[in-house]
């Protein structure tokens, strides 16, 4: 697949301090970078990691090609030392990270990246543009999904934001447990699994409800789903019945008390005999609403709004930062920020799940250096996903795989992880080294 460059994607700032570094002659000294959130939004329990995917694609496409430079040269943005550097850029170094679909905690290394000072900085704004948000929107969809226990939920916010997000928000929210999706572009471009029926617009196309009801059925077949409250829902209810039989695959609320409804509407297809049809529930979602709903005889949720804007936290709050460089000697050493309130630890880290004998996650496990050998209950959170500029571990980032790995990251988090409650984080980050 032929895939345009990625290489503008980025801030100008970060080829300004490639300049420099060329003219300083600091720009090949070897460098780490690491990628990790301070704190959980406030009250979150847990984050999960989304967009390693999509990154490692970004990243095999950041190429400087003649449109790009044309556009670094006629702006005057950097020199020409630089721009036969961008060139040739190649990424040529390493990058670790937690496996997609991992949850993370405070100061979690979620993406480790190893190169000299030019090669790594670059990536500073595309790493954070794709991990921010598909996290963010992954982070927000396990809640929901958590809260829906085994009712599956249908993403459906790409009418709520830029549409290449959306195509994004489909495929992170996939991973965190939705079952399917209403954009096409995500179906096509990553396989998640594709759905939808009609809205109001299309009943009021038609002369009244019956007519609307009968084109669809007529079309779609009986197993399709109605939507029953552009005008009177019981009426909306009887009719679709009427229209479809008693095999009608489900009705679709989308406005009013939804609790209230829903009894109200599962008591009257029973009633018809349509034991069988489904209720399919909308209208500004999120995990709280979907909580709430638990008691009352919903099959399936579809939220739109709120999981495509990370359900009140668009952003995970990742940051990017130096962590070791390469000191005149050849030594790697250390560097940190010390910022009051925006700390980093230096150094090239590690990363354990701590788990107790039961499997149960207990904490995250962060030092510097080698690893201690261990417990049988630590579990190594960092694989290894370019190696010297190659993608190599692909197998960590596919979306089934990513799906999969969030069920059972999640899985072994302790009770708390799942209240919607205000609250800390589920597990304490433990620091070896320095505390920040």
């Amino acid at each position: 697949m032929n895939r345009p460059s990625t290489a503008l994607l980025t801030d100008q700032y970060e080829l300004t301090m490639v300049q420099a570094a060329l003219h300083s002659g600091a720009a090949r000294k070897r460098c780490v970078f690491e990628t990790f959130a301070r704190r959980l939004p406030d009250g979150r329990r847990y984050g999960v990691l989304a967009g390693t995917g999509r990154l490692l694609d970004a990243i095999e496409d950041f190429r400087f090609g003649d449109a790009q430079l044309r556009h670094l040269r006629d702006g005057g943005i950097v020199d020409k030392a630089t721009l036969d550097f961008l060139a040739e850029y190649r990424f040529e170094g390493d990058i670790w990270g937690y496996a997609e679909g991992e949850s993370y905690f405070p100061y979690s290394p979620v993406l480790v990246v190893e190169s000299d000072f030019a090669h790594g900085v670059v990536l500073e704004t595309l790493v954070l543009s794709i991990l921010n948000h598909d996290t963010a929107i992954a982070s927000a969809a396990s809640r929901m999904t958590a809260a829906a226990g085994t009712r599956p939920v249908i993403e459906m916010g790409g009418r709520r934001t830029h549409e290449e997000s959306a195509v994004a928000a489909a495929r992170a929210a996939h991973i965190a447990g939705f079952a399917s999706t209403s954009n096409l572009e995500a179906g096509r471009r990553y396989g998640v699994p594709t759905g939808g029926t009609a809205a109001h617009s299309f009943t009021l196309l038609h002369g009244n409800e019956r007519e609307a009801f009968e084109a669809q059925v007529a079309s779609l077949g009986a197993d399709t789903t109605l939507l029953v409250d552009t005008y009177d829902v019981t009426e909306g209810v009887r009719t679709a019945v009427e229209v479809a039989g008693t095999g009608l695959g489900a009705v679709r609320l989308d406005s009013g008390d939804l609790v209230v409804q829903a009894r109200e509407v599962r008591e009257q297809l029973d009633s018809l005999g349509a034991t069988e049809t489904g209720i399919v529930v909308t209208s500004d979602l999120d995990e709280y609403a979907i909580a709430a709903l638990a008691a009352a005889p919903v099959d399936s949720y579809g939220v739109g709004t709120r999981v495509v804007t990370g359900s009140g936290h668009p952003t995970a709050s990742m940051v990017y930062k130096l962590v070791a460089r390469e000191d005149d000697q050849g030594r790697m050493i250390g560097v940190a920020k010390q910022s009051k309130d925006k700390q980093s630890v230096g150094g090239r880290k590690y990363a354990l799940r701590r788990r107790n004998a039961h499997g149960v996650a207990e904490s995250e496990v962060l030092g510097i250096g080698e690893a201690p050998a261990g417990d049988a209950g630590d579990r190594d959170m960092l694989v290894r996903l370019v190696a010297d500029g190659e993608v190599v571990g692909r197998e960590h980032a596919t979306l089934e795989a990513a799906r999969e790995r969030h069920e059972a990251s999640v899985a072994e988090l302790p009770r708390s992880a799942h209240q919607l409650s205000q609250g800390r984080p589920a597990l304490e980050t433990i620091f070896l080294t320095e505390t920040p």
